[in-house]
């Protein structure tokens, strides 16, 4: 019989990307903790000003300050937050070995950055929330990803652990229509891989960040061809809902 593995630790991002799918992070943390592991909560969609890990038992909590921390988007670089000081000095300790440090001008843009995170949380959220109800109701749109919108045990989960749905909204544009078309047709929200900048960027999964996994596998985790990842921007809501407005009504039926 083979023996298995400790557990030593449990990784989770929540909401996760591109979906948006959200975890219980109290469940989480009790099964990890039960198991004498670690429970390490990716936070980077979210940020501490909409879901706060450590408060519901998570031990790390990672943030890629490239996005919404630094939220600027020019500077890249990740932190851990924690609330233990002994496991803090350990990876501390090893940071310092490996060497793993920001350049003192990336740490400066991403301590500018994080002075205004909750002004510019609260219009992300606030435009990304009009963008959805948009979406939401139009014909050409098959389904909207946004925690808003979550029913059944992922609403509750929203309820449970987020004071805010967030800033990135993950879409499905109907498959009668062509997708590239509508990217092509917007004029504010440029093609890029990234997130959480002041400016709106969008991602094509199939194309750009999920591309090199094989089109069955991504059908398998509901990453269709027609799935598009709108990172929001804090500019004018009426500039962006317009912008939208006017790609879907220039988008195309396939093979057209």
């Amino acid at each position: 019989m083979l023996k298995t593995k400790p557990i030593k630790l449990i990784w989770v991002e929540t909401p996760t990307n591109p979906l948006l799918k959200v975890a219980d992070i109290e469940q989480l943390a009790r099964l990890a903790h039960e198991y004498d592991a670690l429970l390490v909560v990716d936070n980077t969609f979210a940020t501490p000003v909409i879901q706060k890990p450590l408060t519901l038992g998570a031990d790390i909590v990672v943030y890629s300050t490239t996005k919404y921390i630094n939220g600027h988007s020019d500077s890249t670089g990740g932190s851990l937050a924690l609330n233990d000081n002994e496991l803090f000095e350990r990876l501390k300790f090893l940071q310092n070995a490996i060497g793993a440090i920001l350049s003192p001008f990336d740490a400066w843009l991403t301590l500018r950055g994080l002075r205004t995170l909750e002004l510019r949380m609260e219009r992300h959220v606030a435009n990304a929330r009009a963008i959805a109800w948009l979406l939401k109701n139009h014909h050409k749109i098959k389904i909207v990803y946004y925690p808003a919108f979550f029913t059944g045990e992922q609403g509750r989960i929203v309820q449970k652990q987020m004071l805010l749905p967030g800033g990135i909204i993950s879409v499905e544009l109907d498959p009668a229509y062509d997708v590239q078309s509508f990217l092509g047709n917007l004029e504010y929200f440029p093609l890029a891989e990234s997130l959480g900048g002041v400016d709106p960027l969008i991602d094509h999964p199939a194309t750009m960040t999920h591309a090199a996994i094989p089109a069955e596998e991504r059908a398998k985790i509901g990453l269709s061809d027609e799935l598009f990842r709108i990172s929001v921007g804090i500019e004018n809501t009426a500039d962006l809902l317009a912008d939208i407005e006017q790609a879907l009504s220039k988008t195309t039926l396939r093979n057209e």
